[in-house]
């Protein structure tokens, strides 16, 4: 039933007059009229009598007249709430990450939109880089930041903020810490402490292993880069991880060396390329601007 023609009548049975309910309705008398006699029509009923230019309700008009206008607001209150909802919607960016992204220049970049746009609403929440495209698929995120080890064709929009190579991370008080570069040949018979295969980097290590004929020793597997750090510098073994993704401020016995051959990954927001939101498209716009200054 188009609700155009139930406004028709309610406000007709309200004026009785054809050119004061066009007047309110921004349209024509014959527009009121064609649309008065397809509810009748519709209905099988007779809404209104005409005679001598008086126009009035007929006892089946008054009857549903109650519900008619029910339906008019019902429907009003659909409409008002999908227009909150869209408006909402469009002020709200929900950005999901790679845990380490507080060491990557992103972390700012999502901090320094927020203040320069109080007027949206940010959701941010972390997850592993597995879990991040499933986000982005399913329209749970309107943003990712996550790690590539290849800038191969892709059907997201991407946008490359910074790069990262792997380094091996361990105590200071090591005799390996003192070279210049590290081959996975070097670390033959050491305890390793890796981030696990929930993790992006797990299986590109052990790549890098088994390509050197080097088969680790590996004695802690987990999610957690605090616990391997604290683990690194009580002398219980080294680890394999992104260069910059370690915050060492707290560990002063721990070093790096860069890993030789380096393998770079390529930090990035990615994003669909359809539906986008206001807010998902000013942020792009920001990030993008952010880059040419």
């Amino acid at each position: 039933m188009d609700i155009k023609k139930i406004q028709a009548f309610v406000d007709l049975a309200a004026t009785l007059n054809y050119t004061q309910t066009a007047a309110h309705l921004f349209s024509s008398q014959a527009t009121v009229s064609k649309q008065i006699l397809s509810l009748e029509k519709e209905l099988g009923v007779k809404l209104f009598t005409r005679a001598h230019r008086q126009v009035t309700l007929t006892e089946v008009g008054i009857a549903i007249l109650p519900n008619a206008k029910r339906l008019l607001h019902e429907a009003n209150q659909l409409t008002e709430t999908v227009s909150q909802y869209q408006q909402t919607a469009d002020l709200t960016l929900t950005i999901h990450s790679i845990p380490s992204i507080s060491q990557y220049r992103a972390f700012n970049l999502i901090a320094a939109f927020h203040t320069a746009h109080p007027e949206m609403a940010l959701h941010f929440a972390e997850a592993e880089n597995e879990n991040l495209l499933t986000s982005l698929d399913n329209g749970h995120s309107d943003v990712v930041f996550l790690r590539l080890f290849s800038l191969a064709a892709s059907p997201y929009e991407q946008l490359v903020e910074e790069q990262d190579q792997f380094a091996v991370v361990l105590p200071k008080t090591s005799p390996l810490a003192q070279r210049p570069s590290l081959t996975m040949a070097d670390l033959s018979g050491e305890s390793f402490l890796l981030l696990n295969e929930t993790t992006d980097l797990y299986q590109p290590v052990m790549d890098a292993a088994h390509a050197a004929g080097v088969t680790p020793n590996i004695i802690y597997k987990g999610q957690r880069i605090d616990l391997i750090l604290g683990m690194i510098s009580r002398g219980m073994g080294l680890s394999v991880m992104m260069q910059h993704s370690l915050d060492l401020t707290d560990y002063p016995a721990i070093t790096t060396v860069p890993l030789d051959p380096q393998r770079v990954s390529y930090l990035a927001f990615l994003r669909s390329p359809l539906h986008h939101s206001r807010a998902a498209d000013l942020f792009w716009q920001f990030v993008q601007e952010t880059h040419i200054k």
